[in-house]
């Protein structure tokens, strides 16, 4: 993202999340508050139809970001019944878990970290739409180019010993290979008990000539933003890596794997489509 400015694409994400409350139906992520922190006018143009969200491929991109949000939610409640106690929500963006916390108070402690930028503009967001931050919610804004994420969140109370998830989504693709593995590292040296979910993107290679062209409409979306793509996985490279980091369960879903769970039998035909992104699980 370009310095001093929010993240352009964080907000493209949280219309897509917003979008699935007042079209979808069952939801697969039920969001009270995905409309509000979007804004009172981006919610009208969803309400009255007036904002794309129909299309082919405005509704595939809409079923992977709500799934991913799911995956990721249903990963942490696992992490909680095996003892996490801390919530680190990295590149958090317009991120709404820690305002609808459907666990018991006090037992979950939530770390949303982001560019300073990004975080002063959600933080603005919050407060225009008279949504309170919990006390269990710490801000931890860190400028990777001039800060490092375990001291920052050191600074913030985050406590090492304690049994941490960690949830890492839309961010890898947009990172140089080196961040994405000490970010991975860090994640291991935590205690057993804790984890990951994160989502990447595989390389253009591997894809179909429609998911080449897919690809490349959606790269020059994000790099005219000031967010292009930098990094790509093989899936089985991908999986054999983290497991050498240390971590003992490794699930790896693709589109397949994502409606089977997510948007398997729906009457209105929401689904993922394409194999351009896939999520992982990695749990400790």
């Amino acid at each position: 993202m370009r310095d001093a400015r929010p993240s352009a694409t964080a907000y493209r994400v949280a219309i897509r999340r917003a979008a699935h409350q007042v079209l979808d139906n069952p939801k697969v992520l039920d969001d009270p508050v995905a409309l509000p922190i979007v804004g009172p006018e981006a919610a009208a143009r969803l309400r009255e139809g007036t904002d794309d969200q129909q299309g082919r491929f405005a509704r595939a991109v809409r079923a992977f970001m709500v799934g991913r949000s799911r995956f990721a939610e249903d990963e942490l409640a696992s992490a909680i019944e095996r003892g996490a106690r801390q919530y680190v929500i990295l590149g958090a963006g317009l991120d709404t878990f820690a305002y609808r916390n459907p666990h018991a108070f006090g037992t979950l402690r939530i770390f949303e970290v982001d560019h300073p930028a990004t975080q002063e503009w959600k933080r603005g967001r919050l407060a225009a739409a008279g949504i309170a931050a919990p006390e269990s919610v710490t801000y931890v804004p860190v400028d990777f180019e001039t800060q490092t994420l375990t001291e920052e969140l050191a600074r913030a109370g985050f406590r090492s010993e304690t049994v941490t998830f960690f949830s890492w989504l839309g961010v890898t693709m947009y990172l140089e290979p080196t961040a994405i593995n000490a970010t991975l590292e860090f994640i291991a040296s935590t205690p057993p008990g804790g984890g990951v979910v994160f989502d990447y993107a595989i390389p253009r290679s591997s894809l179909s000539w429609i998911g080449r062209m897919a690809l490349d409409a959606v790269s020059r979306r994000v790099a005219r933003a000031g967010e292009p793509f930098r990094t790509f996985f093989d899936p089985p490279e991908l999986a054999k890596q983290v497991r050498a980091m240390g971590f003992g369960y490794v699930e790896d879903l693709g589109k397949d794997e994502i409606n089977e769970r997510y948007f398997k039998n729906r009457a209105d035909g929401l689904q993922v489509s394409g194999s351009l992104g896939r999520l992982m699980a990695a749990r400790l």
